[in-house]
């Protein structure tokens, strides 16, 4: 505080010094901007009067000892510098101050000076390290209006995800990529939803849990892909991670692409049949398409995610040892029976191309299992690709879910579910590597199609749609089933009916991904839409692009509506970042804008 009796040039005046002694406290405006000063042993202090976690005036908070503190949730301030005790509160703005004349002057620009995109980077940090829901919420928005470029702040997410869980690759991280894959579909505010809620996840995942600790590649690097291939599969065989990441390292060291690394990767994965129920191989796709987004070309990187999957590979349940695999029908030897055919099957269909029948997904229906590895044993004679049958199995599994009956139990929605995104993950797989024990993958898929047929029995009525429908009408209805519990056929005509009536499939995604992200989604039902409208884009024929999204409609009515917790503290963020007022809204509405004098001054 500098004392001198000619006026400050760049300050703006505040405050009478003798009043502000008196008071201890006073409120103005500089540039729109709220200023909270302090007279406190001997000095001057100017903060913004905005408290950085809610919003709350800081002239109605306490001084005592050199710290101010709010009172709505008792974050701290360190008074001089602004810091704060609390992380969870982030750092207040201070303001240089000088008196001349017994005026309190104070300058207009912050003490901090660091762009927005620095300290929001930051800020993204501390709330997945310290699991900050409202701090994570600031960041996504802040980062975006930045215009930092999203695929950055999935790949911070993604570079925390992998080294903050001694467990590897979850949910959390599958949530982020997923959600990240959709994010052109999306307007503008709910693609900074979709990052908060797959950062969120993310920290979830991670907080408490141990870091992982790396294994080191071995110094030989000019082993043969086959030879590492090999041993990869029997350190995952035998359930030993640890020798498993080192040759997953190796490969990764000695140049490996992406597709021999998925290739290596997939191969492990279908050595066993439906690894923990289909989570296993679609963590190992989102592992690969998280390095679609960030990129492959840095070794360490690539590295580190890929090695986060090899635990969850080597400790995996294995579906053969189950017994729905086993009785009343062998499932398990039946697969074996056909992979040991596999060579010659792929052999016989050379220079051959399929074309998908007419009836392929009734055979895959169908109530008697030889049809079904018929079916697809007779594709792959004829030439299918593994990418043709897995889309089609992907197909045949979510037609299980656009007919899956209510009747049965809540759960059983996890058990088509877990089909479809299953599918879903190895018609991804087959777009990366064309390797032979893919194969495997669409037997498992096929497999658990045929294990679902119950939960057809009866099946629901088919949304078909009426091309004489309202499409702006059929898009309300479908926001009304989300609004109500159990409104599942209705969620799924709504869907129908606006496809059938010429609605834009583009606004159709972008309700539903809306509808995904004001909830308090499960994993299940982000993986539902993401695979949904991944199988939408996927596929040319109408009606099976419309039963895609009718599947997604269907199962997220059935899990809707939530408290929408998440969407108050994203709402929170988006309002203080705008200035509006939080604090005293009681009935939700936005207030003031406090950054205006006159807002600044009611306070």
């Amino acid at each position: 505080m500098a004392v001198d009796d000619t006026e400050p040039d760049g300050y703006s005046e505040a405050v009478d010094l003798d009043e502000l002694r008196a008071e201890g406290r006073a409120l103005t405006a500089v540039d729109g901007t709220p200023i909270a000063l302090f007279y406190h042993e001997g000095e001057v202090r100017a903060v913004n009067n905005r408290c950085p976690h809610m919003g709350f005036p800081l002239t109605e908070g306490s001084v005592d000892e050199g710290v101010l503190t709010c009172h709505w949730h008792h974050a701290r301030f360190e008074l001089s510098c602004g810091d704060t005790f609390d992380p969870w509160a982030d750092d207040v703005d201070t303001y240089p101050t000088e008196i001349r004349e017994g005026t309190v002057y104070v300058s207009p620009a912050p003490r901090r000076s660091d762009p927005p995109a620095i300290h929001w980077r930051e800020r993204l940090d501390d709330g997945l390290e310290q699991n900050l829901r409202l701090v994570l919420a600031k960041s996504a928005v802040a980062l975006v209006d930045a215009g930092v470029d999203p695929a950055e702040v999935v790949e911070r997410g993604v570079t925390f995800g992998v080294r903050n869980r001694a467990d590897g690759w979850s949910s959390g991280l599958t949530i982020l990529v997923a959600l990240a894959n959709r994010l052109s579909d999306l307007d503008e505010q709910d693609r900074k939803r979709a990052l908060y809620q797959g950062l969120t996840e993310v920290a979830g995942d991670c907080d408490g849990e141990a870091p992982k600790f790396e294994q080191e590649a071995f110094a030989a690097t000019d082993v043969p892909f086959e030879r590492l291939r090999s041993w990869f599969r029997e350190n995952v065989e035998v359930r030993d991670a640890d020798g498993a990441e080192r040759v997953l390292r190796t490969a990764v060291a000695a140049g490996y692409g992406p597709e021999k690394l998925t290739e290596l990767l997939v191969v492990a994965a279908t050595d066993h049949r439906y690894l923990d129920t289909g989570h296993t191989f679609d963590y190992v796709n989102k592992a690969t398409e998280a390095l679609d987004l960030v990129g492959w070309d840095d070794e360490e990187r690539t590295a580190e995610v890929l090695s986060s999957l090899v635990r969850g590979l080597a400790t995996a349940d294995r579906a053969e040892e189950t017994s729905s695999w086993r009785q009343p029908d062998d499932l398990a030897a039946m697969c074996e029976e056909s992979f040991a055919r596999l060579d010659d099957l792929v052999a016989a269909g050379e220079g051959e191309t399929w074309t998908e029948p007419d009836d392929f997904t009734e055979r895959l229906h169908a109530a008697d299992p030889e049809t079904v590895f018929d079916a697809v044993e007779g594709a792959i004679e004829n030439g299918a690709t593994v990418e043709q049958l897995a889309s089609a199995v992907s197909f045949a599994a979510a037609k299980r879910v656009a007919l899956f009956a209510t009747s049965n139990e809540f759960n059983d929605w996890n058990t088509v579910h877990h089909t479809f995104t299953f599918a879903n993950a190895v018609h991804r797989a087959a777009e990366r590597t064309d390797a032979t024990a893919l194969y495997r993958g669409v037997f498992d898929a096929a497999v658990n199609v045929y294990l679902d047929r119950f939960l057809n029995t009866p099946p629901a009525p088919e949304a078909t749609g009426d091309p004489d429908a309202d499409p702006d009408a059929a898009l309300e209805s479908l926001r009304g089933a989300f609004e109500q519990q159990g409104k599942v056929q209705r969620a799924g005509d709504a869907v129908a009916d606006y496809l059938a009536a010429g609605g834009d499939p583009d606004r159709l995604k972008a309700e539903l991904g809306n509808a995904l992200l004001v909830e308090d989604t499960g994993f299940h039902t982000f993986q539902a839409y993401e695979a949904a409208c991944r199988q939408f884009d996927a596929r040319e024929d109408p009606e099976e692009r419309r039963d895609c999204l009718v599947a997604a409609a269907r199962y997220m009515a059935a899990h809707y509506p939530t408290r929408r917790s998440r969407e108050q503290t994203f709402s929170i963020a988006a309002r203080l970042l705008r200035g509006e007022r939080v604090h005293g809204d009681a009935d939700g509405d936005a207030g003031a804008d406090e950054s205006s004098p006159e807002a600044s001054a009611d306070d």
